[in-house]
């Protein structure tokens, strides 16, 4: 048995061992670590101030309207304002500028899309690297559609293309930007089927659809969400669909395969942050915004647009921009696309 003595020092070396853990717990939980079963003390403290939700597309646009809703949904879940910032211009480079420009604090927060990879190979002096961003979650994708004014005299995208080479210079495609998603798929349809049109740039999406709808300009390769509504209300047009299956929301629009034109392109939006951000900040935002993708308004809003609402670890997200980077590569060398 043991004495009292020897009972005494084992309670004291018993409380000395519980102290010791706790302090450590707390050393972890200060240096950053999730040992202590919760966010980190730097994530607890987050945000500090409003939080500014970067767009490098106008308003009314087809990402405008989900960074919209997301920044509604995470000003509640924050408990602090989320701000819908549109910076176009520049191939959506002056939003990720913008964001580069701030501290890595997570208070600034951008809406990312294609561009932002490709412009990096897009622009020979472009002043940022794929690695300067950080990625959050994917919190959308969808196919392209091709969209032509109500008036015009095609009812399918052959029937345009055979008219544009009957007649070259007549008619015009519209795109937002060089090296764009619309401009590229428009590069590779020009090689495909032999269609000869003029191009016309635009600061946004939105731009360039009511221009559709005005009977101003000819065909654009347009996101669903920007155009099916309009498609609906018979405003406009879709001649096709870029992906590998019909639109559910345009069932009677074949696809470009279905036409004997062997292109598929699809586009992703997601929220990104500066790189350097902390680790938890990003893990923290990756989980309310899962969150948000999930809820039926959202999935909802996109659905019936043409969109399919989708999210994903940051490390998902990094290999869709890095496939973007693989896809574009090759059309921009052929076509000569790169700017200073």
């Amino acid at each position: 048995m043991w004495s009292d003595s020897g009972a005494r020092n084992a309670v004291r070396r018993a409380k000395f061992t519980r102290h010791f853990r706790a302090a450590l717990a707390a050393a972890a939980c200060s240096i950053g670590t999730w040992i202590c079963g919760s966010y980190p003390a730097v994530s607890q403290a987050y945000p500090s101030r409003p939080i500014r939700l970067l767009v490098g597309f106008t308003a009314g646009g087809p990402a405008d309207i989900p960074a919209r809703f997301i920044a509604g949904k995470l000003t509640a879940a924050l408990a602090s304002p989320v701000l819908v910032e549109n910076r176009p211009g520049a191939g959506a480079m002056l939003a990720t500028n913008e964001l580069l420009a701030q501290p890595r604090d997570g208070h600034t927060l951008l809406l990312c899309t294609y561009f932002d990879p490709v412009n990096t190979l897009l622009y020979r002096k472009a002043r940022y690297k794929v690695s300067d961003i950080a990625p959050v979650s994917l919190v959308l994708r969808y196919d392209y559609a091709f969209v032509a004014p109500a008036t015009s005299p095609a009812e399918t995208l052959k029937q345009l293309i055979d008219m544009s080479k009957a007649e070259p210079g007549r008619f015009n495609f519209g795109h937002i930007g060089v090296g764009s998603t619309a401009n590229v798929i428009s590069k590779q349809l020009e090689k495909l089927s032999g269609m000869k049109m003029g191009a016309v740039a635009f600061k946004g999406s939105a731009e360039a659809v009511q221009e559709v709808v005005a009977s101003r300009l000819d065909l654009y390769i347009a996101p669903p969400l920007s155009v099916i509504g309009l498609y609906q209300a018979k405003q406009l047009k879709v001649l096709a669909v870029s992906g590998e299956a019909r639109l559910p929301t345009a069932p009677t629009v074949p696809t470009l395969t279905e036409m004997g034109i062997p292109l598929v392109a699809f586009a992703f939006n997601g929220i990104c942050v500066g790189q350097g951000t902390d680790d938890a900040i990003i893990q923290k935002l990756n989980v309310l915004v899962r969150e948000i993708v999930a809820t039926p308004e959202y999935q909802s809003l996109l659905e019936k647009a043409g969109a399919v609402p989708v999210s994903s670890s940051p490390k998902e997200l990094q290999a869709v921009m890095d496939k973007a980077i693989m896809d574009a590569a090759p059309v921009i060398t052929e076509y000569g696309l790169q700017m200073d």
